[in-house]
């Protein structure tokens, strides 16, 4: 007689679960900063990082970091975790949100001592920390980063058991964080790497410049397929359909009448923005002087 062989439970522990991982243009300048300011002799730096989690653990947003002593020469990893938990109660105090999600290092490799690390921050999150990696060497004259997350080795929950395991990662900037960024960008090809500040209209020509831009390249594409020069792709022609389909059916002059009232308008703001600024100016020389 068969005898029913016992179901086994082939789950999968939750730190085995792979998030998505996305980092603000903070962090990485945060970083860059923490290892440019790094003592004489010190190859690589190690900080928190700072962010929201999913209730699952699955999404993963780095918002903030700060740096944390890190002493590479000696055997075990040699983290000031005192220095850590000091600092991020100071954050909370700004910021109840953020919580801490991993760790940063410097370098093209992961360190040898980061599963060291890697434990010493996992009794600091509520999920496993996620690492992430910011080569400074600029190998490839790229900035490269790496996110890794742990997952157990064998059936022992132990540090040196433990295997980081590359995941998705991508550099995801807010409105206010892009424009900072272009300002930067403007600044990239001047001698003396400054960029001013722009008026509004000055925006709204760049933005127009770039619109027509990115116009002349799509309609160059829908050429080239059309002429049969450049093969077909279904995903650009729904994404070029979409865009054509969210423009608004207003007819030229209705547009024209549209965008000069609201040029005038702004235009008037920027007047009454100076007579303030003047005004505020007489006022206070006629206060020094009396």
């Amino acid at each position: 007689m068969a005898t029913s062989l016992p179901t086994l439970n082939l789950a999968l522990p939750v730190a085995l679960t792979t998030p998505s991982l996305s980092v603000s243009p903070v962090v990485l300048f945060t970083v860059l900063d923490h290892y440019l300011r790094r003592d004489s002799g010190q190859r690589t730096v190690v900080g928190t990082l700072l962010g929201v989690r999913s209730e699952d653990g699955r999404i993963v947003e780095v918002r903030s970091a700060f740096p944390v002593p890190f002493d590479g020469k000696a055997k075990k990893a040699q983290l000031d975790m005192d220095y850590h938990r000091t600092m991020f109660g100071l954050h909370q105090r700004v910021n109840q949100k953020e919580v801490v999600v991993g760790w940063y290092a410097t370098g093209k490799d992961i360190i040898n001592k980061a599963a060291e690390i890697q434990e010493l921050y996992a009794a600091e999150c509520p999920h496993s920390p996620v690492h992430l990696l910011l080569d400074t060497q600029l190998t490839g004259d790229r900035l490269g980063l790496k996110a890794f997350y742990s997952a157990p080795v064998g059936l022992a929950q132990k540090a040196e058991r433990s295997l980081l395991t590359p995941i998705p990662c991508e550099i995801r900037a807010s409105d206010a964080e892009r424009s900072g960024l272009d300002l930067l960008a403007q600044a990239r090809g001047k001698e003396d790497r400054s960029a001013s500040l722009s008026s509004d209209l000055d925006n709204l020509e760049r933005s127009v410049h770039k619109v027509q831009a990115l116009l002349s390249r799509t309609i160059a594409y829908v050429d080239s397929v059309l002429s049969g020069a450049t093969p077909m792709d279904a995903a650009v022609g729904r994404r070029i359909m979409d865009a054509v389909a969210a423009v608004p059916k207003i007819d030229e002059a209705s547009f024209e009448t549209a965008f000069n009232d609201h040029l005038q308008d702004q235009l008037m703001v920027i007047y009454l923005a100076n007579m303030t600024r003047a005004q505020v100016s007489i006022a206070e020389s006629v206060h020094t002087l009396i």
